[in-house]
């Protein structure tokens, strides 16, 4: 077991919740911290508010993790008269760093948006609004014969995913020729004396954005000083990624039932909603925080409800006109869960690096709304 370095938990949360993920206005990563620094407990928590800073800090925590980011706005003066930048000097001079998962989270599979969907019990669920698809390219290399399960090895953990399948790939037997030149150090054969070698030609679909990483791993692990790969663009569709999620309910049920039993799913203090409580609903939309500008999107995709939070009264009529059934469990009571999803996930990532790191999850953030009974 290692003590690992921010910039290695940096690591593991980049393949959580990718930044490739966040939208173009958002403020996703490292917020405030020293790369470098030695990390052995974490906190993760909603909000870097003054609950999670404090409960950080007295816990002895060397990284904050959350979902709404500490610093979203660029900021014009650093003044401990702010609040904001008060719990930034805070957190530097107890050295604590924080690290923000924001809009990449929502959109990441695993993310917000499926443990929300799980938490109410939807299920088959897809985005709700596609905001990046990845791009994908065709690996081709050529193996000397017995060489090709370790290459295969180094290149299966960037890729050979197809749906449920994994370690996908195709070989077919070939010949390899070469001639080795001066400086020249082959593998087999000797400079300036022709080769013809039996080699397998393997491809497997790799994603763009692993193209570099997957590229080094063949190189280290490939026999030949110079190993032979082609690489093709492709118009084949890869994963999709977007905010929300539609899917369905295991069994039809009344709108009312279903927002009492959000409620106590969620653990919510209420629950508003618009449309009939004896409609029945089967198909449901989901967004985590504040989803209402997704109303005509539920609607085009065919769902019965959007459940959100944030919802406005002009809003509430949209959903009235659409014929479309609202739900607004509130914003802290549809995202609070992220705070034990990302404890989980990191605790898991960690062990599985050998990181000696404890994981903890904020209990002190209560919603800011107070309702009367």
């Amino acid at each position: 077991m290692t003590i690992p370095k921010l910039s290695d938990i940096i690591g593991i949360i980049n393949k959580i919740a990718p930044q490739t993920l966040a939208e173009s206005w958002d403020a996703v990563g490292l917020q405030v911290g020293d790369p470098a620094a030695p990390v052995s407990r974490i906190m993760t928590a909603l909000d870097p508010g003054e609950p999670a800073i404090d409960a950080a800090i007295a816990s002895r925590c060397q990284l904050l993790v959350t979902h709404h980011p500490f610093i979203f706005k660029p900021l014009p003066r650093l003044s401990a008269a702010d609040p904001v930048t008060a719990r930034i000097f805070r957190a530097i001079r107890n050295n604590l760093a924080v690290v923000s998962l924001h809009t990449n989270y929502d959109s990441a599979e695993g993310g917000l948006n499926d443990l929300l969907a799980e938490r109410i019990g939807v299920f088959s669920c897809k985005p709700l609004t596609e905001t990046v698809r990845e791009e994908l390219v065709k690996l081709a290399v050529f193996v000397p014969k017995g060489f090709e399960e370790q290459v295969m090895a180094a290149l299966f953990r960037f890729s050979g995913v197809m749906g449920n399948y994994r370690d996908c790939s195709f070989r077919v037997d070939g010949t390899g020729t070469f001639l080795p030149l001066e400086g020249a150090k082959p593998f087999q054969g000797a400079k300036g004396r022709a080769e013809s070698v039996q080699e397998s030609r393997i491809e497997l679909l790799l994603r763009a954005a692993d193209l570099e990483k997957a590229t080094e791993a063949l190189k280290a692990a490939h026999p030949y000083e110079e190993p032979a790969y082609d690489l093709y663009p492709l118009l084949n569709r890869g994963k999709g990624f977007g905010l929300g999620r539609i899917g369905v309910l295991e069994n039809p049920v009344t709108l009312a039932a279903y927002a009492a039993d959000v409620r106590e799913r969620l653990g919510c203090r209420s629950v508003r909603y618009v449309g009939n409580p004896l409609q029945t609903v089967r198909k449901v939309a989901l967004c985590s925080g504040s989803g209402a500008s997704f109303l005509h999107e539920a609607k085009r995709r065919g769902a019965d409800l959007l459940v959100t939070g944030d919802v406005k009264y002009h809003e509430a009529r949209t959903a009235e006109e659409l014929g479309l059934a609202l739900m607004d469990a509130g914003h802290f009571g549809t995202e609070i869960i992220a705070a034990q999803g990302l404890a989980t996930r990191i605790t898991s990532d960690c062990r599985h690096r050998r990181y000696e790191v404890e994981v903890l999850c904020c209990r002190d953030e209560l919603d800011p709304f107070q309702v009367v009974p």
